[in-house]
């Protein structure tokens, strides 16, 4: 007896091999674009912390040099806020959570405005020192990319936009890190969480070319530079759970403080220009006395991971310095992410408990660069809620799959307290507050 096979309809896998297929050229322009922005971006923030560097050390050779810091931070700062107010509002801040609202189509994309803003903003805000990121930054001139050239490639579909839109996220995170794997996987994880099969192929193609184009560029080495370590005893991964604990906790405080520090500054109860003089101060202090805690913080990072040895109190200073300086400089207005702050301020709590532990218990040798390493992913995962992307990221720049226990422990402990808690993600409170200013604004009108 003859049984019927059921037909399998290959018309529709088909039309998205064909799409795929299509799509090729714009990936690969996309990210070789996409690289070549990120690649003069990170060289000109190179050259502003130089400037910056250069007049520090000129103000310590004259009497008023204190002066001449603080008049310097206060007018880049006021330059960096007015050209993206002038020129495009929604460059402020890291630009993720306008990404998002684009592809969930509640954002148009003044795609030129905002790479413009951005690139230029962020300069200025390197000379001031404003506690940033570029990680951030980089996703959203990668989407602006992406955005101009779907605008401008013939005959490209409306279902292109958001799939070049999020692709070129993807390899601005690439390209800024050297991971390429770290930006597939903050598409799939953070910007596209229904991604199909031809957002994957674009974002995985768009991914590698920009980070062909950095490492060509810039050098094979990743952003921070860690010290091959050793596989930790199985008696010591019970130690990476409070680790998870504390990072939710404090990451917790992190994002309350982000979103009241951004509502207190848009109320009109006082100017703002009493906001702007209070974090030019600061900057100032800090930029007077430990230079190393402003900006991104990379090289602070790879200060730590090189071995330098500091007391558990200044540990906690700098932690808390950096934590204050980074909610001023997000919530100021200018353009500047929020990704490699929060790396930061992980590596410090993780270094601060890895010193913590081998103050307390010296026989089990441990090694604080460890702590501060997964404190680095634990903290993000706090913030961020993204796992996957945290100990993708972690494990691309170290090459060491040692790490994936402490990883694994120490991230998804930081997650579920975090969920338990009720922190929303950082990105999607930062999305809803616009999306509920848009929504007072409509009613106002």
């Amino acid at each position: 007896m003859k049984i019927d096979q059921p037909k399998i309809k290959l018309e529709p896998l088909v039309g998205v091999d064909r799409q795929k297929n299509r799509l090729i050229p714009q990936a690969m322009l996309l990210g070789l674009l996409t690289g070549s922005v990120s690649v003069l971006f990170q060289l000109a923030m190179d050259s502003a912390e130089a400037i910056r560097n250069g007049l520090l050390a000129f103000a310590h050779l004259i009497e008023r040099g204190p002066w001449l810091i603080l008049g310097l931070t206060l007018v880049t700062m006021i330059f960096a806020v007015g050209l993206v107010r002038w020129l495009a509002p929604e460059a402020s801040g890291s630009g993720i959570p306008h990404i998002k609202a684009i592809l969930i189509g509640r954002r148009h994309f003044r795609w030129l405005r905002v790479l413009i803003a951005k690139f230029s903003s962020m300069i200025i805000g390197g000379v001031a020192g404003l506690v940033v990121g570029r990680a951030g930054p980089c996703v959203h001139m990668g989407s602006a990319i992406g955005q101009g050239l779907a605008h401008l490639w013939p005959n490209t579909k409306n279902a292109d936009y958001a799939v070049l839109v999020a692709a070129g996220g993807g390899a601005g995170l690439a390209a800024a890190f050297n991971a390429p794997l770290a930006g597939l996987t903050f598409v799939l994880e953070e910007l596209e969480r229904r991604c199909s099969t031809l957002d994957f192929f674009t974002a995985a193609i768009a991914c590698l070319t920009a980070d062909m184009v950095c490492r060509a560029a810039l050098g094979q080495q990743p952003a921070f530079h860690f010290n091959n370590f050793t596989t930790p005893p199985m008696g010591l991964l019970i130690a990476f759970v409070p680790l998870g604990i504390l990072s939710a906790l404090w990451g917790s405080l992190f994002t309350h403080a982000l979103l009241t520090g951004q509502r207190l500054i848009t109320l009109t109860i006082w100017p703002k220009w009493i906001w702007w003089i209070t974090l030019a101060l600061l900057l100032s202090v800090a930029a007077w006395k430990t230079p190393a805690l402003l900006g991104g913080g990379q090289d602070f990072v790879n200060l730590i991971l090189k071995g330098q040895t500091l007391p558990l109190e200044t540990i906690g200073l700098f932690f808390i310095s950096r934590f204050i300086l980074t909610i001023g400089s997000s919530c100021l207005g200018a353009a500047g992410g929020i990704f490699m702050p929060i790396l930061v301020l992980g590596t410090l709590l993780g270094w601060a408990m890895g010193v913590a532990i081998q103050g307390l218990f010296p026989e089990l040798n441990v090694d604080p660069k460890l702590f501060a390493v997964v404190g680095m992913a634990a903290y993000f995962t706090a913030v961020v809620q993204a796992p996957l992307t945290a100990i993708v990221l972690i494990i691309e720049m170290t090459s060491n799959y040692v790490l994936i226990l402490p990883l694994f422990i120490a991230c998804f402990t930081a997650l579920l307290i975090a969920n338990w808690l009720g922190i929303p993600p950082v990105y999607e409170a930062l999305l809803a507050s616009d999306l509920r200013k848009d929504r007072r604004q409509e009613r106002v009108c």
